[in-house]
């Protein structure tokens, strides 16, 4: 049997579609999509992940702001970020991590306004997926549902076990999970006999952070298996968390690392960034509306 590739090309081509059309929709009513990116590190490869979203922002008409702060103080950064919260113009911020040292990016996060904590990054934002309000999830957690539902893994009625508690990826994505009638065992490091609950699981998503973690004898046979994983091992290669030599041929699908979930993650923020806009573009035209109702 050979593994069906879960690639996450066309779940992020998708996406960009829709992005693209609720654009154009913005474009048609005078209005346009703003994205902040609070930069408070020199970390080179955050600084190029940065740069990544500004080259994706710019393709899909999305304006992006990136504010470089990377001595910012706790001061500064609070400041800077209820500056965004109260500008009308823009419509997603982003907390990017590392912050400097001595800087609490926790009580940052919680400053973000959650109608524009567009990567789920605030506390709040959990707790409303939670109990089922309107909230943005986080990218990556939201990519790996993209996957799933691109490809037609079925997930109501069925066990889904998530090896990785992280409030980027584990918790809420079992709230995902939740939301499509599907049956979840978080597990962790501290889980006893893990194979117990992924040697049962249809589908597994690992999202642990330890290279090569997952070996076919913790897998079932014919199950779907999405890696969320970024490791590099001793050659210097990206590897993810499964062991794909081993567990490929024993399971029906399998998302690849590079090339799977994190392919989509940056099309999912500009996605949550054009639908906060729409939204806030949608309210003002209400009240138009209302206003010339009135005269």
């Amino acid at each position: 049997m050979t593994a069906q590739r879960l690639s996450g090309k066309p779940v992020a081509d998708e996406i960009r579609a829709r992005t693209a059309q609720l654009v154009a929709g913005l474009n048609r009513d005078g209005f346009s999509a703003r994205l902040a990116v609070v930069l408070a590190t020199r970390n080179e490869a955050t600084t190029w992940y940065v740069r990544s979203i500004e080259r994706a922002a710019a393709a899909q008409g999305v304006e992006c702001q990136v504010l470089e702060l990377p001595d910012g103080t706790q001061a500064q950064l609070t400041a800077t970020i209820e500056a965004l919260n109260g500008d009308e113009a823009v419509h997603g911020i982003i907390l990017q991590t590392p912050v400097p040292s001595g800087v609490d990016a926790a009580a940052l996060v919680q400053l973000i306004d959650p109608t524009k904590d567009i990567d789920g990054a605030n506390p709040l934002s959990l707790g409303r997926l939670t109990v089922g309000q309107p909230a943005f999830a986080p990218a990556t957690a939201r990519s790996v549902i993209e996957i799933l539902e691109h490809y037609r893994i079925p997930l109501a009625g069925h066990h889904v076990a998530v090896v990785g508690r992280s409030a980027v990826v584990g918790k809420p994505l079992a709230q995902l999970l939740l939301q499509r009638d599907a049956t979840v065992s978080i597990c962790h490091s501290q889980t006893a006999e893990l194979p117990e609950f992924t040697k049962t699981a249809a589908v597994t998503v690992m999202a642990v952070g330890r290279a090569n973690l997952l070996t076919a004898h913790e897998v079932a046979d014919s199950s779907v298996v999405i890696d969320v994983g970024t490791n590099v091992d001793d050659d210097g290669q990206l590897v993810g968390d499964v062991h794909t030599a081993s567990v490929q041929p024993k399971v029906r699908a399998l998302s690849p690392v590079p090339g799977g979930v994190g392919t989509v993650t940056t099309a999912l923020l500009l996605l949550h960034t054009v639908q906060a806009a729409t939204k806030v573009c949608q309210t003002i035209m209400w009240r138009g509306e209302s206003m010339s109702t009135r005269r």
